[in-house]
């Protein structure tokens, strides 16, 4: 039998802590460039078509299969399923929103990086800025509001609305441009659809921290070049990140580690003195579709969540 989640199911079973772990302990474990494969293709209309395989990690007897059609201007702009298959015999386990998985795991992914590079002030509260307040946001300070306290949150988006809905829901304020962000906070999220840098070098701080999750695609650039190579840069995946992530771009640094190493602390010394700006952009990666996918099955199993069908019948 297939279970199928659909979004309202999978935010039931959502809760951002086990989503931390799982994904903290995905990152442990798996092996950057082995088996790894992302394809983006360009379709007849304004979006495009993005498929990633295989999701898998030891220790978890499945896989997944990721297709999503991503249309910026739709609301939402990502749709999609994503296929959870057993390890043992290619049973098709679960059949899962795309949409909510992917905002859930970037977004908790994102704020495990934000964590562990963020700057610490002696109380451990930050100044946050958001640019961009979507989806990837909402799950972004969800998941960070488990691991990190922030003193104030300022909210800029092109939809001055959605600045305001987001601000007030976590207790922030609006600001008029990115760069007014950038100039008060000490960490900045930028969750945006960019195909020209939003952020420059003149723009930011000395000891900032960046998160870029728009920064996945060929073509889309959230960070200029220069801020790039001020910066201690950290991926998700090296391989891919030089193929049509942040390392792809024109004049983009050669160098970056991945998270796996800074979690793991096997990294050299990120910030070379107490003034280093740092930079944590992703590309996405199939094993965290797995992570999640396979926790909330299992929750979804254990509570009786979701639609079961016999798909073959």
């Amino acid at each position: 039998m297939t279970r199928i989640l659909t979004r309202t199911d999978l935010l039931r079973l959502l809760e951002p802590g086990p989503g931390l772990d799982a994904l903290r302990d995905g990152f442990l474990l798996q092996s950057p460039g082995k088996s790894t494969h992302k394809t983006v293709a360009a379709l007849p209309f304004p979006g495009v078509a993005t498929a990633l395989l295989p999701g898998v990690l030891p220790g978890i007897e499945a896989w997944t299969v990721k297709i999503n059609a991503k249309f910026p201007g739709a609301d939402p702009a990502l749709r999609g399923l994503v296929c959870l298959h057993g390890g043992r015999d290619g049973e098709l386990l679960a059949v899962l929103d795309s949409a909510t998985i992917t905002s859930w795991r970037t977004g908790l992914s994102a704020a495990l990086a934000i964590d562990a590079l963020a700057p610490v002030t002696p109380s451990d509260e930050l100044t946050l800025g958001v640019i961009g307040a979507g989806a990837q946001a909402y799950t972004t300070l969800a998941g960070l509001a488990h691991l990190r306290v922030w003193q104030d949150l300022l909210v800029h988006d092109i939809v001055p609305e959605r600045a305001s809905i987001l601000a007030s829901h976590y207790g922030g304020r609006t600001a008029a441009c990115a760069a007014d962000v950038a100039a008060s906070a000490d960490v900045v999220l930028l969750a945006t659809w960019p195909t020209r840098p939003v952020l420059r070098l003149s723009d930011t701080r000395p000891a900032q921290h960046l998160t870029s999750l728009g920064s996945d695609e060929q073509g889309k650039r959230e960070l200029a070049a220069d801020l790039l190579n001020a910066a201690a840069v950290v991926v998700d995946d090296l391989e891919l990140a030089r193929s049509f992530g942040v390392l792809s771009a024109p004049g983009a640094p050669l160098q970056a580690c991945t998270l796996k190493e800074v979690l793991t602390s096997s990294s050299t010394q990120l910030r070379t003195d107490r003034r280093q700006r740092t930079v944590y952009a992703p590309v996405g990666m199939p094993w965290q579709d797995l992570a999640l996918s396979w926790l909330l099955h299992r929750a979804a199993e254990e509570q009786d969540i979701g639609t079961l069908v016999d798909w073959l019948s």
